[in-house]
């Protein structure tokens, strides 16, 4: 797996698409920001590279439904599941784009705090599962692992 995480509008997608040489043969972008859904199972994709985009607002949805600590645990399932259908065959890849929600002011609702804090969480888990991390600032790369 691959998280690259930055910053609203400071390039991820744009870097992802190059660093990878996306295109439609070869991957299939699902996005949060398109108000797709979070997939479970890549099973029926038929692609062997997958993009998730959003990730962020994944978290906020979940919120809706779960609990922080249920939040958290689905998520650690789900990066489980994408892990093995990654590791099923080689040459497949799950990248991960989530933007950062944790820096600056704090939010005054408690709502958005808690999305704020389980967002952090949510990504440092997909950091530690993840082989590659990417920061991406105003279109530049940083690899922090």
């Amino acid at each position: 797996m691959h998280f690259v995480t930055g910053g609203a509008f400071n390039g991820k997608s744009k870097w992802v698409k190059a660093y990878n040489q996306i295109n439609e043969e070869n991957s299939r972008w699902m996005s949060a920001y398109g108000q797709g859904e979070l997939p479970g199972s890549f099973d029926s994709v038929g692609k062997d590279m997958i993009i998730l985009e959003g990730i962020e607002l994944w978290v906020k949805e979940l919120l809706n439904h779960l609990d922080e600590s249920a939040v958290r645990e689905k998520w650690q399932k789900l990066l489980q599941q994408w892990r093995l259908w990654e590791t099923s065959k080689p040459g497949r890849l799950v990248v991960l784009i989530g933007s950062d929600i944790t820096k600056g002011i704090v939010p005054a609702s408690l709502k958005e705090r808690i999305w704020r804090d389980v967002t952090g969480r949510v990504f440092q888990d997909t950091a530690a599962a993840s082989e590659r991390v990417d920061l991406i600032w105003y279109g530049i790369n940083q690899k922090l692992k």
